[in-house]
């Protein structure tokens, strides 16, 4: 009851005319993480006897390739594995020979543990596990995420969005604890985006972590998008181990495609980068020399007469070569005051036709109307437009 390696040389160069049954799996890209086997056709003709498209009979061969897992599976349990590319003969006579390939001893222990119960199997079956590294899994952060970032000596609050891939350590243990049975049932391939939604809440608990963990280590919140490699590294430290021992898989890296931030977190920053903008010397002197410029510019239309304009602009000339001279001595010069925003900067219409600057209609007593509501979409976090159906990024049909 297992498999035995073939000899190259009888394999020859038609399998399907020196054998029984030749299995081979169906297709598998960077995403199928499981897929059953199929018979080898010549001329569009399937060569297997029986009708089923992956019932192994005794004597048929397996081909295993690079990267593939390959189990023999009865009733749902394991009776045989190789994580060796190669052929292999099926001998139900013979006892299973597990070749391990990379994963060494550990994956006997597991196989010990989901093993087929010894009875003489009468429908066996060929199935794959993916061994390369499953990548293209979206996700994104609903909810804000927050940041304390130690330079704007704020708490901020970010959104990300991106994809990770993932990597089978156990595949063994991937098959009995991530895989639907229903799949081997089926004799269906199954995509890792498939079996995805089972553990994005914890792959989202685990990266809301890690970018914690980002903020107490001192990273800017704005490198936070070009550390992929270092937040891959936060990931696996703090999700790989309990996925590794309960499913055999682990988080082999992190790519953020964007960081959008909520409104008052925009503010603080924006507020932030222009002061340290204007503690620059030559910043300042290149904004007084602007502020003049315009000055002398406006100074002809002036209401009271073009020389009163002058005489102000004189004035300010004055103060600001008092500002410009002062570098290089021991009086700090005075920041430039922000331009106060102009009344109707906030200002609306109601339906009245009044206009007004505060919550209530000063003509009729109407409400302020809301500004609508974000959108987001509930799985990977990006933002949608008002009325859309499906999320533009990922698909996911909005409610």
């Amino acid at each position: 009851m297992g498999i035995i390696k073939a000899a190259l040389n009888a394999i020859g160069g038609g399998l399907a005319d020196s054998w029984l049954e030749v299995i081979e799996p169906t297709a598998m890209d960077d995403t199928t993480c499981f897929a059953p086997g199929q018979l080898i056709t010549q001329n569009g003709k399937s060569q297997n006897k029986k009708g089923s498209s992956n019932i192994v009979s005794n004597g048929s061969v397996i081909h295993v390739m690079d990267n593939q897992f390959m189990m023999l599976i009865d009733g749902g349990r394991v009776v045989d594995y190789t994580a060796e590319p190669g052929y292999y003969k099926v001998d139900n006579s013979s006892m299973p020979s597990l070749f391990n390939g990379q994963f060494g001893d550990s994956l006997k222990e597991t196989f010990s543990r989901i093993k087929y119960g010894g009875v003489t199997p009468q429908s066996q079956k060929v199935f794959y596990v993916n061994l390369q590294e499953l990548k293209g899994i979206k996700f994104g952060t609903v909810n804000p995420v927050n940041y304390f970032d130690t330079f704007y000596n704020s708490e901020l609050f970010l959104r990300a969005h991106g994809t990770y891939s993932v990597k089978v350590t156990d595949p063994l243990k991937f098959y009995s604890e991530v895989i639907p049975k229903s799949a081997v049932t089926n004799e269906t391939s199954i995509n890792i985006n498939d079996v995805n939604r089972q553990y994005l809440s914890e792959f989202l608990e685990a990266l809301t972590s890690s970018i914690n963990q980002m903020s107490a280590d001192g990273i800017r919140i704005s490198f936070v998008a070009s550390k992929s490699r270092e937040l891959g590294k936060y990931m696996a430290d703090t999700l790989d181990e309990e996925w590794n021992s309960q499913r055999g898989m682990e988080v082999q890296s992190v790519g953020i495609a964007s960081l959008s931030y909520d409104e008052e977190s925009q503010k603080l920053i924006n507020m932030r980068n222009k002061g340290a903008m204007l503690s620059d010397d030559a910043v300042q002197k290149g904004y007084v020399t602007g502020n003049l410029a315009e000055g002398l510019k406006d100074a002809g239309s002036n209401s009271g007469g073009s020389m009163a304009g002058f005489m102000g602009v004189g004035m300010g000339m004055n103060m600001g070569g008092n500002i410009l001279g002062g570098y290089g001595s021991n009086l700090q010069p005075k920041q430039p005051q922000e331009t106060a925003p102009s009344a109707d900067a906030n200002s609306w219409t109601c339906v009245c036709g009044a206009t007004s600057t505060g919550n209530f209609c000063p003509e009729c007593g109407a409400k302020r109307p809301e500004a609508p509501a974000k959108k987001f979409c509930t799985n990977c976090g990006k933002e949608v437009k008002e009325g859309a159906n499906f999320c533009p990024e990922c698909g996911t049909k909005l409610s």
